[in-house]
């Protein structure tokens, strides 16, 4: 089982739906993992490519297959709209440690509409032996050089 921190890179969006009639829509996206979710800044009038070149940090506790990305248009005076969502599988970046910035598809009612760019990394959490110390008795002198007898 996975723990650690999830560094999560959003670079930015290309294609996406613009929702916004007259003006060029301002998106901003919205990260789920597990119950933890970040927004990030609000790319004012990039319309459909916008840029944001954030980093979040999630903790990892446990193995979740997905992480969430939601992309919406901040509206003033009205419910903000949905753009379209992506679905960053985790596994692969658990295992290699970290997935270099690569564009996933932005969908809306199983509709392509889109991609976003993230990039990941894991840090892993430093395990621990069942008594709390770390590494192998040998290393920093064990129970051999003790002057205990």
């Amino acid at each position: 089982m996975p723990r650690g921190k999830l560094e999560v890179l959003l670079v930015g969006a290309k294609g996406l739906h613009d929702t916004d009639f007259f003006t060029k829509m301002d998106p901003y996206v919205t990260i789920t993992y597990r119950t933890q979710e970040q927004k990030s800044n609000v790319a004012s009038g990039q319309g459909s490519s916008p840029e944001w070149n954030e980093t979040f940090v999630f903790s990892v506790v446990g193995s979740v297959p997905e992480l969430v990305i939601k992309i919406k248009d901040s509206d003033v005076g009205s419910e903000d709209d949905i753009v379209g969502e992506a679905k960053v599988p985790l596994e692969p970046v658990f295992v290699e440690g970290s997935i270099p910035p690569t564009p996933y598809n932005v969908v809306i009612n199983d509709e392509y509409c889109g991609e976003i760019k993230v990039g990941l990394e894991f840090i892993p959490e430093e395990d621990a032996n069942e008594d709390g110390c770390h590494g192998d008795e040998g290393d920093f002198g064990g129970w051999k050089e003790s002057s205990y007898k």
